[in-house]
């Protein structure tokens, strides 16, 4: 036999290049505390049930709180010749308290161990990241709040389209979040549930309360499934779905934070904090964390990818494939915490340039649907009025001109239903002010919507 926990079978040692090729314990010693909190619910409810002698329940539990100690001072060394975070903890309680150590085990498997454990670390997370989006959404406020009567260009095909308020571009971003958090608190509803006491996969004979263990680790509510409980990874993917779909939508921010800041759009700038320079051009500031955002949103989809392909061919019901689920799910956490975190920054401390955004609204051809509805509303059909409109923006574009440079004349030889009043409903103010239909760019319209916002997230 080998001198493994699981060894009495075998007849001779694994190599040591196997036992580290089959380890976990170099990322899943990430889930020490969640295994400790584990391991004292199942402890306790063995003692409860009398499974276990009061005496051995009791020792456990005091050897349990030591190495919980110890392992959030960072005391605890790991061995791969211990695989992974489950039998390295039973060794060191072992060593602490003697055989009874070796009773900790009793009713239950490391594969429910493992997966209570990750469903544990994913909630703690998971209402971390939904708390940390809150923050960005503040910010994203406050930064609203002070440019509602900020104009900016809107673009379509990344061409100038209309004048918008800066304020409603910001906001996007928010609704974008929004929706994001509402995705993760409700993934919380396939996370909070235990598979403990499912064993390896068929339950257990011993008489064990797992609504117990569930109540004690703060689970609403267990698995039905004893198979089900040891082979799901549904909510990890679905962690990994939700995170990847918020780092697209970061990356699409970063993105026109990129061209925002760059000398061609002028219409921010970021604060030093979030900038770095040139090793060689002394002139430069580079955006360089939002493009690490959006460079990052890369990895969180491979880690989507390859969650779902190591599952798709599995059998029923644990399977060590199953081994390379906690990784990308560490890499995802970590990342998105730091990109929210980052970009919250980010929005909070950049400049609004709101001279040149005055400047690009002012200089641009984007107000001449004002010129289409104009007509419109004077009773020419609107594809009239398009034409109309068109031909008159090729004139100017010929002669380098706008269309508020247009003399009166001039637009009255395109169409007699022009009047003086056109150059008011060319101004781009008004141009933004006017569209105060509900969730558009009109002033008022963008104050009901940061109002509401507001309520979103108060309590939060």
């Amino acid at each position: 036999m080998t001198d493994k926990l699981w060894g009495g079978r075998f007849q001779k040692p694994a190599e040591q290049w196997v036992d580290e090729f089959g380890a976990s314990i170099s990322f899943d010693k990430e889930l020490v505390q969640e295994d400790l909190q584990g391991s004292m619910a199942h402890v306790t409810m063995l003692k409860s049930q009398g499974i276990l002698p009061e005496q051995d329940a009791d020792s456990i539990l005091a050897g349990l709180e030591q190495l919980k100690e110890k392992a959030a001072a960072g005391q605890l060394d790991y061995s791969a010749e211990l695989e992974d975070i489950h039998l390295n903890l039973e060794k060191h309680l072992t060593d602490a308290i003697g055989p009874a150590g070796g009773k900790l085990h009793t009713g239950r498997s490391r594969n429910d161990q493992v997966a209570t454990d990750m469903h544990l670390y994913l909630k703690r997370n998971v209402q971390e990241i939904t708390g940390l989006l809150t923050l960005f959404q503040e910010a994203i406020i406050g930064k609203a709040e002070a440019h509602i009567d900020t104009l900016a260009p809107g673009y379509t095909h990344l061409q100038r389209a209309q004048p918008v308020s800066f304020a409603h571009h910001l906001m996007a971003y928010f609704w974008m979040l929004e929706r994001d958090r509402q995705r993760f608190e409700d993934s919380l509803k396939r996370i909070d549930i235990s598979p403990l006491g499912a064993g390896a996969m068929a339950g257990t004979t011993f008489p064990i309360d797992r609504r117990q263990t569930a109540e004690l680790l703060g689970f609403s509510a267990v698995y039905e499934n004893s198979i089900d409980a040891v082979s799901d990874r549904d909510f990890i993917a679905e962690f990994l779905s939700g995170a990847s779909i918020l780092m697209m939508h970061l990356s699409r921010f970063a993105e026109e934070i990129i061209l925002w800041s760059s000398e061609e759009f002028g219409f921010i700038e970021l604060d030093d904090a979030f900038s770095t320079g040139s090793s060689i051009m002394p002139q430069k500031k580079n955006p360089d964390m939002a493009e690490l955002i959006r460079g990052k949103t890369g990895r969180v989809y491979g880690h989507l990818v390859s969650l779902l392909t190591t599952l798709k061919g599995l059998p029923l019901a644990y399977n060590k494939d199953m081994q390379e689920d906690k990784e990308g799910m560490f890499d995802t956490v970590t990342t998105l915490k730091g990109s929210i975190r980052i970009f919250e920054g980010m929005i909070r401390t950049m400049t609004v340039k709101e001279n040149r955004l005055s400047q690009a609204v002012q200089s641009d051809y984007s107000n001449a649907t004002e010129l289409a509805d104009y007509l419109a509303a004077k009773g020419l059909p609107f594809r009239e009025a398009h034409d109309v409109t068109g031909r008159l923006v090729f004139a100017c574009i010929q002669r380098g001109i706008y269309l508020r440079d247009l003399p009166l004349s001039e637009l009255k030889e395109a169409s007699p239903l022009i009047e003086e009043d056109i150059y008011e409903a060319l101004d781009p103010y008004n141009a933004v002010a006017r569209r105060d239909s509900e969730g558009g760019t009109g002033f008022r319209q963008v104050k009901i919507q940061i109002e509401e916002a507001k309520k979103r997230t108060a309590g939060d």
